[in-house]
């Protein structure tokens, strides 16, 4: 993967980072994703990304251990602003390894797992999930099967969100995510057991995914505004 991040940025790639169960030894053959993150040393709107999705594609045929490969840019001056909670310095932090580069980690802060990062989660589920319902209209298949994946992700993600204060865990992997909600939402383990297979196997029947995003994603809305009330009401006293 360094080879490719390096002869594609040249002089603009500063780090190369792999993170998720694949470093961890924990990824299981032909279901878990190689998600890797590049440190840019120039804006990112301003690179040439062209090659990205043409080389996941070509390197996912490769390589059948893995089900999608994953290429993602972050410029370096925006990664080391931390004065506010960001996911990418996080996960720079916390659950990636660095490959290539200088690692900066060490100029990143210790992060604790609380309610800001549950609300980092849940703040935008809303609009998330209202832009993938957009796919009734959607008849391009690889789109759908896209989004598909990346919504419910965001699902099952979410509903880790909801229980981090009482485990006070966090991680990005889907299985223990689920597990770990369904221990609180027992009511709710099928439909999330649903969203996890869907985020495994994406599905083309867009009717069948807003159905879905009808129903559970509807109850994860609802869920998401109880656990951002304080926050807002907080805010609005300030």
């Amino acid at each position: 993967m360094t080879a490719y991040y390096k002869f594609n940025l040249g002089e603009n790639l500063h780090s190369v980072y792999i993170r998720g169960s694949v470093p961890r030894g924990l990824a299981i053959y032909g279901v878990s994703y190689l998600d890797t993150i590049a440190i840019t040393t120039k804006d990112t709107d301003e690179l040439n990304l062209q090659w990205v999705n043409r080389t996941g594609q070509e390197l996912t045929k490769e390589f059948h251990c893995v089900s999608g490969i994953e290429f993602s840019f972050y410029y370096t001056k925006e990664v080391l602003e931390t004065s506010t909670f960001s996911m990418i310095p996080f996960m720079l932090k916390t659950q990636s390894i660095c490959v290539y580069g200088e690692d900066l980690s060490s100029y990143l802060p210790n992060y604790k797992t609380d309610k800001t990062l549950g609300n980092e989660h849940l703040v935008n589920l809303e609009d998330q999930i209202k832009q993938a319902k957009d796919l009734k209209d959607n008849t391009d298949v690889a789109d759908i099967l896209d989004c598909c994946g990346w919504i419910m992700k965001i699902i099952v993600r979410a509903g880790l969100a909801l229980v981090i204060e009482k485990e006070n865990k966090y991680t990005r992997d889907l299985f223990p995510a689920y597990k770990l909600f369904s221990t609180y939402y027992p009511e709710k383990e099928l439909p999330m057991k649903q969203a996890l297979a869907y985020a495994i196997d994406p599905v083309e029947n867009a009717n069948e995914i807003v159905d879905f995003l009808d129903d559970m994603g509807a109850w994860m809305i609802r869920e998401a505004e109880k656990w951002l009330k304080p926050i807002i009401q907080k805010g609005n006293e300030i």
